[in-house]
């Protein structure tokens, strides 16, 4: 499907086959990393499970996926506000090797909260994986071990991330065109 063909879409920033080629050099990094043990991939629910499902099928350890659901609320003033857990894992990760899989570390605030979170359920490790990872924005430092992609401060969708619920299912990513205000 062609980026010209879908209303709101400025360019693609990252083609189906970039994103596939990048996305098993990552892949391969996290399997060299975690050789010889077990992984648990925790997806955040909804925009990570296209790029976990796909970072998954080319992690050559064994690993094991559970996924969080998050609801963010905004304060009046716009400021990033409070986060909460909306769907808790399904296991427990005591002991375990954990990587946390994002779709985009953006301000850093949500990241936060997650890894604060986790951390205190006393698993072996915690690491980061995030597809896309917007530094130029970022408000509160997080360790990001590994990424696929540094975007530029721009309004992204495909490949899991979306507009309204919408875009998810494209299988690259492309920056929207500036709203008229």
């Amino acid at each position: 499907m062609s980026g010209a063909l879908i209303p709101g879409i400025e360019r693609i920033l990252f083609t189906e086959e970039q994103i596939d080629a990048r996305i098993r050099e990552v892949a391969a990094e996290i399997s060299q990393r975690y050789a010889g043990r077990t992984l648990t991939l925790i997806g955040v629910l909804k925009g990570s499970v296209f790029f976990l499902t796909a970072l998954a099928r080319h992690i050559e350890v064994p690993v094991k996926i559970d996924f969080l659901g998050i609801s963010s609320f905004s304060n009046k003033s716009g400021s990033p506000g409070v986060v909460r857990i909306a769907k808790d894992l399904d296991e427990s990760i005591e002991g375990e090797d954990v990587l946390l899989v994002e779709d985009i570390v953006d301000t850093g605030f949500t990241l936060r909260y997650l890894l604060q979170t986790l951390a205190g359920r006393t698993p072996n490790s915690l690491s980061v994986c995030t597809f896309l990872d917007r530094n130029s924005r970022r408000i509160v430092q997080v360790p990001v071990d590994f990424r696929c992609f540094e975007i530029p401060d721009r309004f992204v969708v495909g490949f899991g991330l979306d507009s309204n619920q919408l875009y998810r299912n494209l299988g690259y990513v492309a920056v929207m065109k500036h709203e008229k205000t």
